[in-house]
């Protein structure tokens, strides 16, 4: 009985957005693999996290299950994307929670989006031409140089959220931001030969990986975005390339291979399939993985 009201006063605390007592766990709700392990680096031991989607599942495209619900109730903090990345499913599952602490504009509510320069930011807005993000292309985590704002903020509200760990995750803060810095100037230096690559992919997912490394879209598979490839569509593809030609096909490790292989069996391109997010490769298991294997990958492609 005792046990049974020790966790109704948390779920409690959670709801209205009471700080844990200093050594108690931060609950995190993470929308996506990559900001469950930037919590993770911030955090430590001071949060457990749970993340609701992995990099094998399209996050644009996620029921809200009994368990996402049950984790986002009992949460001090939802940490997603935002962009409207998780518009079909985002909003249900933080209105059935029932926990005011994690709304949006709350506390407890933090979208990496809001922190960084959108790419892609549409001039009108219509639906016709596909999944078009009124605020930008959401798919911020492919570049690592974004991390940088994000995690400043993310530091920032975990220290407001759980002030008697202030100084614990200031501390865990500095540290990853030497590690990032390192490792930005450590890509940028292997990434020298990626720069000008003409790439073919199959959605409008890498903007941010293709500013950063230089890269150079000439096609995409989809013929709008979110809108899966036809026969037809895939030839005006090979059209294009015939025109301006191309080195390899990206596809994120979610996607349907299909349509990358058909292009590839009549063009002889490589495909190089990213992992997007933690956990999309073998190697890709924190976000210094990522980095790294999404290096590696796409500089074996023109080796």
């Amino acid at each position: 009985m005792r046990l049974s009201r020790f966790v109704l006063l948390l779920c409690a605390a959670a709801t209205f957005g009471v700080t844990p007592a200093a050594g108690a766990a931060l609950k995190v709700l993470a929308c996506e693999p990559e900001w469950g392990a930037l919590v993770q680096e911030l955090a430590g031991d001071k949060a457990s996290v749970y993340v609701a989607t992995t990099a094998l599942q399209d996050p644009h495209r996620i029921q809200a299950k009994p368990s996402l619900i049950a984790s986002a109730r009992s949460a001090d903090l939802v940490v997603c994307t935002g962009a409207e990345l998780e518009i079909g499913w985002l909003p249900v599952l933080l209105r059935q929670s029932g926990n005011a602490a994690v709304q949006a504009g709350q506390p407890g509510y933090f979208e990496a989006a809001a922190y960084v320069t959108m790419l892609e930011v549409p001039a009108r807005l219509d639906r016709a031409e596909g999944d078009v993000h009124p605020a930008g292309n959401p798919h911020v985590q492919t570049d690592p140089r974004n991390f940088v704002p994000i995690a400043d903020a993310l530091a920032t509200r975990l220290a407001t959220l759980d002030r008697a760990n202030a100084d614990y995750y200031k501390a865990r803060h500095a540290d990853f931001s030497k590690r990032w810095a390192s490792a930005i100037e450590r890509w940028r230096t292997q990434a020298a030969a990626l720069r000008g690559v003409a790439i073919v992919v199959q959605h409008k997912a890498f903007p941010y990986l293709e500013q950063w490394l230089g890269l150079v879209e000439v096609a995409t598979l989809e013929p709008k975005p979110g809108v899966e490839p036809t026969t037809g569509s895939l030839t005006e593809v090979l059209g294009v390339l015939k025109q301006k030609p191309a080195q390899m096909v990206l596809r994120a490790a979610y996607n349907d291979g299909r349509s990358a292989e058909w292009l590839a069996e009549r063009t002889k391109l490589p495909i190089v399939v990213l992992p997007f997010t933690v956990g999309g490769s073998d190697k890709a298991r924190d976000l210094f993985g990522l980095f790294d294997d999404t290096l590696a990958r796409l500089l074996a492609a023109v080796q």
